[in-house]
């Protein structure tokens, strides 16, 4: 068995009927689409920690519900790597109280946040990555909405 390496948490986030992406723009590549989240660091208590921090860090973002929907398993130089993706509803989002450090390097690239119909046919326009995400995504766009509409019950 491969050891793991490497966890992202990563957001399939709705706002409304609308999907919340970043459009990342770099010098000398076509603009490309990625979902809300990134690596889960040692100090997240869980996976799902890391998500709503990384939504903090990227959108000053709350969520209103997460449901952990689906696996990506790359393979990486001394192991895997696991990408937990979560369906989730953003609560409110805050661009002024967002705190990472990705937007005071210019060097980076763009980092533009948009807002997108939450359709197969908007989802299959755009240049997401990675690939297969895109692909879950349009392929689930109902099945989805259904998850994050499903009632919370209290233990």
């Amino acid at each position: 068995m491969n050891e793991i390496v490497k966890r992202n948490a990563r957001a399939i986030l709705l706002d409304g009927d609308e999907l919340v992406l970043i459009k990342r723009t770099k010098p000398g590549r076509e603009p490309y689409w990625v979902t809300v989240g990134g690596g889960v660091e040692k100090d997240d208590a869980s996976i799902e920690a890391a998500l709503h921090r990384e939504v903090f860090e990227e959108l000053g973002g709350k969520l209103a519900r997460a449901e952990l929907v689906h696996l990506i398993t790359d393979e990486l130089e001394g192991g895997i790597g696991v990408q937990h993706l979560f369906a989730a509803r953003l609560e409110s989002m805050d661009l002024a109280a967002r705190t990472g450090t990705e937007f005071s390097k210019p060097e980076r690239g763009g980092y533009e946040v948009v807002h997108v119909p939450f359709t197969a046919d908007a989802v299959r326009e755009l240049n997401l990555m990675p690939p297969e995400l895109a692909d879950f995504i349009a392929t689930n766009t109902d099945a989805l909405v259904s998850v994050l509409d499903i009632p919370i019950r209290e233990a």
